[in-house]
């Protein structure tokens, strides 16, 4: 998945969005697969547990069985036909979650060779804080930022100053 870049700046700016408010004493389950982030995770002394790559939309037994105090969801919504389904199985009091969001100035992400790796959803911050709300959520905390590239171009240059990334730390208000 990262054959051509790592993504350091969103890494440094999830650990420290993550450990601004969740103890590394809380456990995790982190939705998704086991990935380089959850080895950072890891060693920043975080107990983390992820879902096994079974499909979010069609069976939420992980989040529905899940004991963990916190859910970390990292890039992930925006893949899933329906994120309403899964933020409302969540037992968890708190969620942090982040979202690539959406480049009016791009079209939607779609990788050619990887069915998984594709966006049905690309969020505005105030679609993704409605989603949340609708689903029993109240954001504390919110932070964005930009993802520049070395390229050449209008995009590029754009993308120095569109945000690009958006993180929530959100509380259960209802269940």
């Amino acid at each position: 998945m990262y054959e051509k870049s790592y993504p350091n700046k969103r890494y440094k700016h999830t650990i420290e969005f993550l450990k601004a408010h969740v103890s590394n004493t809380q456990s995790i389950l982190d939705l998704g697969v086991e990935n380089p982030f959850t080895d950072i995770l890891k060693s920043e002394g975080f107990n983390v547990e992820n879902t096994k790559g079974e499909d979010l939309d069609i069976d939420t037994s992980s989040i529905e069985n899940s004991k963990a105090e916190v859910v970390t969801a990292f890039e992930i919504f925006e893949h899933l036909l329906s994120p309403f389904t899964v933020l409302k199985s969540i037992k968890a009091d708190k969620l942090v979650a982040s979202i690539p969001l959406r480049l009016w100035f791009s079209t939607a992400y779609r990788s050619k060779t990887d069915m998984w790796d594709r966006h049905y959803h690309e969020f505005e911050d105030w679609q993704f804080d409605w989603l949340l709300e609708k689903a029993g959520w109240e954001i504390k905390a919110r932070q964005k930022w930009t993802n520049p590239t070395k390229k050449l171009g209008i995009r590029p240059l754009l993308r120095w100053f569109t945000p690009r990334y958006y993180i929530v730390y959100a509380e259960r208000i209802n269940n």
